[in-house]
């Protein structure tokens, strides 16, 4: 495992119990930095990304806790369900809209203002390729990922002269537990669309958003960063 300098970081991973971050949270730890996890599922202190009182407690709480917060990486998520467009539920296309992308608004929301009066941070929110090419009956994962997109953009530009860098990742489908939440359908067609004909590895993801999270990372911000084996196009 590489290990970036994220010594004297202090770093806040949502959705870090499972998954994609869960080997973000290992690659940090390894790599110096002290993590704190927010995820509905974390034992020691659950928090609802969704929430925004509890965004805001569980913000409060970590400075209290480690001092200043130098890392947000918003990788809580959600697949919702498998669906054609014109069946689609408005529930759930609310539920997943909420999880996938309010969540990483609200977060950003709450945790910029003092990485700005810090003059330092770094922000990596976790999107998909799907945001960039639309999957056929996953529409609204689809329109939340494309938002994660469009609002790393817009929050990269507004805090480009501040010291705070904001950038998206954006994997192919990587073999986890959110693979319970499609059809196999679904799943063989994700795997076609990828030119190296596998799926992304946790760690490999954890790879790249780490260095994003890096100081080595100086120079970047609003961008996207495709992790895709060939798929992505532009």
């Amino acid at each position: 495992m590489n290990r970036l300098d994220l010594r004297g970081r202090m770093a806040i991973v949502t959705g870090g119990v499972q998954g994609i971050g869960a080997a973000i949270v290992e690659r940090m730890e390894a790599s110096g930095a002290t993590v704190r996890v927010w995820d509905v599922a974390a034992k020691k202190d659950p928090v609802d990304v969704s929430d925004p009182t509890a965004v805001e407690k569980a913000t409060a709480r970590s400075l209290a806790e480690l001092g200043k917060i130098d890392v947000l990486v918003n990788n809580a998520g959600i697949a919702g369900l498998n669906s054609p467009t014109v069946e689609y539920s408005f529930d759930e296309w609310e539920r997943v809209l909420r999880i996938n992308l309010t969540s990483q608004f609200l977060c950003c929301r709450a945790v910029a203002p003092h990485m700005v009066k810090a003059k330092y941070g770094r922000i990596v929110n976790i999107a998909s390729i799907a945001g960039k090419e639309g999957n056929p009956n996953a529409v609204a994962y689809s329109a939340s990922k494309a938002g994660v997109i469009a609002m790393t953009k817009s929050l990269g530009k507004e805090l480009a002269q501040t010291g705070v860098l904001v950038n998206c990742v954006t994997p192919a489908a990587a073999k986890t537990a959110i693979f319970d939440q499609m059809t196999k359908q679904h799943i063989d067609y994700m795997l076609s669309k990828i030119p190296m004909g596998r799926f992304v590895a946790v760690d490999e993801i954890a790879s790249l958003v780490c260095w994003l999270a890096s100081e080595d990372c100086s120079f970047s911000t609003g961008a996207v960063f495709d992790i895709s084996g060939g798929r992505g196009t532009y």
